[in-house]
């Protein structure tokens, strides 16, 4: 296992050398830089450019730009071409949207459509088949509501964005191999469309049923932070509870982030485990800053992508298109959520205290990786959180922690 600590110094302010400083940083494939060396550095060095037009409000040279960089890279090329392509698209969004608007818009709060989270799910299934990150994020997070759930009978899980519910098989495999048999295992899925709540309740209910698994489903439209009526979750009396957060930039999850903190400090629940992303900006802070670590961390998925898939992979460009396009669009392209918490400051403030993910949960995730054809991804546990990474920039952070009000 890796235990190399990552230093993530990015610029705090919008200082163009600072940013240049780091893309000297990013990391590509040595094939690709040794083929395409020179045309790669051109392109960071465009981007990186137009980016400063955009944070200076100088939208006319900006659009020069864009429309240079459109002529010379593809979603289709290597890794720098098709990470560049991205990003240039989303400031081509911010830069129309300043036109039109005067200010960049802020990340819409509008739940998708039904037709938008089939396709999402769709390329998140796709995603979960060739990257590790998604069973990381799983294995790491059943590992722990496990071993949280010892001696339990009658098990309540709240999952804050239930999507299809493809976690949770793994997890009933495992509970129902236990001697001690389940009363009862309830999930409360909070999800943007009725319908396909439905669809997920009744996938669970089967899989749940094959298992002889006592089983219900009960789903919440709409996001927990948003919630009139906590008692909407319909926690039980005698029931462990457990709280499932994974955070993502494809679009927001929880709503009122107050509003969810208080939820989740009124519900005092047994475990919550939470999985996010290595991006530590903060969305109403400095653009260039934003855009630079962005871009680092999008350069190693794109990279780690293209390590184990060609570029004629059809599979490759779903999730780059689908996916992760999506996200450098949001961070990019909109000023962000109003404010964004520093959600572990802000958990150890209301009363919630880690809970390490050393053994079980570490070990399987290093079999995880053991699994894998490719080496570039790394494992690093630090202070009882695992991080997952891409050679040496970590991507993923799987944390827990344990309802404990003070004294």
């Amino acid at each position: 296992m890796t235990t190399k600590r990552i230093d993530r110094d990015f610029p705090s302010s919008d200082d163009p050398s600072a940013a240049k400083r780091r893309i000297n940083d990013i990391e590509f494939p040595e094939e690709t830089l040794e083929n395409d060396g020179a045309a790669a550095i051109k392109l960071l060095s465009l981007l990186l450019q137009c980016a400063e037009y955009v944070a200076t409000n100088h939208l006319r040279e900006a659009s020069t730009l864009l429309s240079e960089i459109s002529e010379i890279c593809s979603p289709f090329g290597s890794s720098p071409e098709r990470v560049v392509a991205y990003f240039a698209q989303a400031l081509q969004t911010r830069v129309i949207s300043s036109y039109l608007s005067g200010a960049c818009t802020p990340l819409s709060e509008k739940p998708l459509t039904v037709v938008q989270s089939q396709k999402l799910f769709s390329a998140l299934q796709t995603f979960n088949s060739v990257s590790p990150l998604i069973k990381f994020s799983h294995f790491t997070a059943n590992q722990a509501i496990f071993q949280a759930l010892d001696g339990e009978d009658s098990v309540h899980i709240i999952d804050l964005d239930v999507m299809q519910g493809l976690q949770w098989p793994a997890l009933f495999h495992i509970l129902a191999s236990r001697p001690r048999k389940l009363r009862s295992i309830r999930i409360t899925g909070f999800g943007s469309s009725s319908d396909l709540l439905a669809s997920t309740g009744r996938r669970l209910a089967d899989f749940a049923s094959s298992l002889n698994l006592p089983f219900e489903f009960h789903p919440i439209e709409g996001k927990i932070g948003n919630l009139i009526d906590p008692s909407q979750l319909g926690t039980r009396q005698g029931e462990a509870v457990v709280v499932h957060w994974m955070q993502h930039r494809l679009y927001d999850v929880t709503g009122n982030d107050l509003e969810t903190l208080e939820i989740l400090r009124r519900l005092k629940p047994n475990l919550i485990t939470v999985v996010e992303q290595e991006l530590s900006y903060d969305d109403g802070g400095s653009f260039l800053g934003r855009f630079v670590e962005a871009l680092h961390y999008y350069s190693a998925l794109f990279d780690a992508l293209g390590d184990g898939l060609g570029e004629e992979s059809g599979e490759r460009f779903t999730v780059e298109q689908i996916v992760l396009a999506t996200e450098i669009r949001n961070i990019v392209a909109h000023g962000g959520r109003r404010r964004r918490m520093k959600w572990k400051e802000e958990l150890n403030r209301v009363g919630f205290r880690p809970v390490s993910l050393r053994g079980n949960p570490a070990m399987q995730a290093g079999l995880l990786l053991g699994m894998l054809p490719r080496n570039g991804y790394t494992l690093v546990e630090e202070n009882g959180t695992l991080r997952l990474g891409w050679k040496d920039l970590s991507l993923l952070t799987a944390s827990a922690w344990k309802s404990q009000p003070f004294d």
